[in-house]
């Protein structure tokens, strides 16, 4: 799985990017740089949401929903954000989720 690592890049898709939200989870897409370029995607879970168990659990969560739906898609960037709700919610929830939020971006499954 590739992910966003540069802050340029994370800044690029959090400034042009489209927001979609969901109880479960935020995403940011936006369409990478070259056409032709494969996806990457980052997860992120803010310090407000708990200590840092709290706060890795949400991350291994979206991971988990991201390898199941087949990110990163190509030609695509994306930020998932946790949510309060996020720790809490089961792996199908969270995939069900991510599911919903790739169908109203547009990001068709490969």
């Amino acid at each position: 799985m590739r992910t966003i690592k540069s802050k340029q890049d994370f800044e690029r898709v959090f400034h042009q990017g489209r927001s979609y939200r969901h109880p479960l989870m935020r995403m940011i897409a936006c369409n990478t740089l070259d056409e032709g370029d494969p996806g990457r995607v980052a997860f992120v879970a803010a310090k407000r949401l708990g200590c840092a168990v709290v706060r890795n659990r949400s991350k291994r969560v979206l991971r988990e929903a991201a390898r199941a739906c087949a990110f990163p898609r190509a030609g695509f960037d994306v930020i998932l954000f946790a949510t309060p709700k996020t720790k809490t919610s089961s792996p199908q929830e969270m995939q069900a989720a991510l599911r919903s939020l790739c169908s109203r971006a547009g990001i068709d499954e490969q």
